[in-house]
């Protein structure tokens, strides 16, 4: 009886195993959760990628795999685009100063979350994604040949290219409105982003998706 009696203590005092240690997520710059963001189109929600990341900067690792940048972070695509946003109105290329910069653009886009999380208290990975949403055109016009004639279609965009050319609108319209202008391109990308946001007319963005939805509209 006596030797069952202390099993029984030595077994109460065993301890019990603790918990293992979850790492935290990852947040994008160290401040911001991309896991809590809302896509609202059910037609991009597939092509914008979330997935939590410290730097947007996956070292190209998308370039020669088919529709692999559907799989690429989209802060890092709006990254890219900025690289050949273009320099100015009259010219038409699109090669800018920031080409091959990626470590400046992406501390340029920090600056540009930590102004618009200052100026309106809210997530700038959501921020970027509604403004995509608001600027991404879902119809468009081709051209299509018969009997010799050649004639405007309206067709569907695909989810893909829709977010290409929201971003291309995104990034374009802020390095133009910094042309000759007081604002900084920072400042610019800030006002870019929140108008698109709020789906105003005044972002250019917004405003070449409505163009190009109205010319669609007369082609149908």
């Amino acid at each position: 009886m006596m030797a069952e009696e202390e099993k029984t203590e030595v077994a109460e005092e065993i301890p019990e195993p603790e918990e293992p240690h979850v790492a935290p997520d990852l947040l994008l710059f160290g401040k911001w959760d991309s896991t809590n963001v809302e896509i609202t189109d059910v037609g991009l929600a597939r092509y914008i990628s979330l997935k939590p990341i410290l730097i947007p900067h996956t070292s190209g690792r998308h370039a020669h795999k088919r529709f692999h940048k559907s799989q690429v972070p989209i802060v890092e695509r709006f990254v890219n685009k900025l690289l050949n946003a273009g320099r100015r109105k009259e010219k038409k290329t699109r090669t800018g100063r920031n080409a091959g910069k990626k470590t400046q653009a992406i501390g340029m886009l920090r600056r540009v979350f930590e102004m618009i999380d200052y100026r309106t208290g809210l997530n700038p990975i959501q921020v970027l994604v509604t403004a995509i949403e608001k600027a991404a055109p879902a119809e468009e016009t081709t051209r299509i040949s018969y009997g010799g004639m050649a004639y405007p279609r309206s067709v569907d965009v695909a989810p893909q290219r829709r977010i290409d050319l929201a971003l291309r609108y995104l990034a374009v319209g802020a390095v133009r409105s910094a042309y000759k202008n007081a604002k900084s391109l920072e400042e610019c990308l800030v006002d870019e982003l929140l108008l698109a946001y709020k789906g105003d007319a005044a972002s250019f963005a917004v405003a070449r998706k409505e163009e190009r939805e109205r010319v669609a509209r007369s082609a149908r």
